[in-house]
């Protein structure tokens, strides 16, 4: 190779980066954004309250009380399908990775003998009881409704179905708890 073919070689890369660098000056000066001051966006979660105590955060949910005297018990012993991997309902159920579900409407929270719940669901316990709607909040969205919970179910989203589970649970009782008044 002669010194002329170098020549042209060097002028062409030096060219394609000289282009390339003009290009690049161009569109920073279009395309200027200034940097933010603080990085990241900063999200408000607002407290709602009910008489005194503060409810679970987490996202809205809709009620159950009015669906639970139409309720499918057929229906929803199909949805605890999805529970039952974790959980037995039956009487004289035993615990497996979950507590045993027997007569969980009303009674107290984690207080299924011989299982280890998770400080969280311990804290959020302190001396309530399994409503229909607590168990309707916690089954839409175990994680948000008790924060830190080890319940690894990511939830039900319809109403109906959480209408239905609640109601086949609460049919498996050896007397079923009251239904809500409307």
């Amino acid at each position: 190779m002669d010194l002329f073919e170098f020549n042209k070689i060097a002028m062409a890369v030096l060219g394609t980066v000289f282009i390339v660098m003009c290009l690049n000056f161009a569109a920073d000066g279009l395309f200027h954004s200034e940097n933010p001051e603080q990085k990241g966006y900063a999200i408000e979660m607002a407290e709602a309250s009910t008489g005194g105590e503060t409810a679970p955060a987490g996202p809205a949910y809709e009620p159950i009380s009015a669906m639970l005297a139409s309720a499918d018990i057929g229906a929803g012993e199909k949805v605890f399908k999805k529970c039952a991997a974790c959980h037995d309902a039956s009487a004289g159920g035993k615990n497996k990775v979950g507590p045993a579900l027997y007569e969980i409407v009303n009674r107290n929270i984690a207080s299924t003998d011989g299982f280890s719940y998770s400080g969280a669901l311990k804290e959020f316990a302190a001396g309530k009881q399994w409503t229909y709607e607590d168990l309707n909040g916690f089954l839409f969205k175990p994680k948000a409704y008790v924060k830190g919970t080890s319940m690894g179910f990511g939830g039900i989203k319809k109403v109906a179905d959480r209408a239905n589970l609640v109601a086949y649970l609460r049919s498996q009782a050896a007397s079923p708890a009251a239904l809500p008044a409307e």
